[in-house]
């Protein structure tokens, strides 16, 4: 039965997406920026309360969200924390991968609210192109995301943090906040099954501009992985640290 919820779910997710995009692109388009940013948290809110009514999960967001010009730094673990974070702040924009600009309906918004699209086949050339386009989008405001393990990461999987987060954190010369996440426990990355619960995200307290790179480095990956183990662990999934572990 909760397979059966979890794919009305999905269906009417994705439905409510092209209507929504659709009905209210061209509106967006002549409001500009913070138009297109209110139909963006929009459905983020839409979609988190037909969670919590067809599926049983529930959501919360933890800390202060920022409000300021600032870049956040999240764990990525499924679709959802990322309409989690959005629907928090509110002039959000993402670095995100290449190809989600040539989507329907996600890259209208994406270009419309300013996020920088990255060519992650590139490496070298994709974080030169990344940072110049944040230097020239820097002046805009706003609250920059990026998702420093560089991809999604299924709930309780180990894996490093790219170095492009910390350059990135030396060209924006902005505070910046950690966010740690236990939704991939509740919503799997390649699983059509939504379980009930909740689904947390947690704003930490900002590190400050001016670290030099590798103390940023070492302070993002631990700030972030032990709030997304603490909330992990409250939802019932236990994550050892690799230095914990036998």
């Amino acid at each position: 039965m909760q397979l059966i919820r979890s794919v009305i779910f999905i269906v009417l997710m994705y439905v409510a997406l092209a209507l929504i995009a659709t009905l209210l692109f061209p509106v967006a388009l002549l409001g500009g920026r913070k138009v297109a940013a209110w139909v963006c948290r929009l459905f983020c809110h839409y979609v988190r309360f037909s969670a919590r009514w067809i599926v049983g999960l529930r959501s919360e967001v933890r800390g202060t969200p920022p409000t300021g010009d600032v870049m956040i730094v999240a764990k990525h673990q499924s679709f959802f924390d990322i309409l989690m974070i959005y629907s928090a702040i509110p002039q959000g924009k993402f670095i995100m991968k290449k190809e989600l600009v040539y989507t329907p309906f996600v890259g209208w918004f994406a270009w419309l609210i300013g996020c920088i699209p990255v060519d992650r086949g590139k490496r070298g050339a994709a974080i030169k192109g990344m940072l110049r386009a944040a230097k020239k989008n820097r002046d805009k405001g706003g609250q920059l995301v990026i998702f420093p393990q560089g991809t999604r990461v299924a709930a309780g999987v180990q894996q490093g943090y790219k170095v492009g987060a910390g350059m990135l954190y030396g060209v924006m010369q902005q505070p910046c906040v950690p966010v740690g996440v236990n939704v991939g426990v509740f919503w799997p990355r390649q699983s059509l099954l939504r379980k009930p619960g909740l689904a947390v995200i947690e704003f930490l307290p900002p590190i400050e501009p001016g670290l030099p790179l590798q103390e940023f480095m070492a302070r993002m990956e631990t700030e972030i992985e032990a709030s997304s183990n603490k909330l992990m662990a409250e939802a019932g999934l236990i994550v050892i640290p690799p230095d914990a572990q036998p």
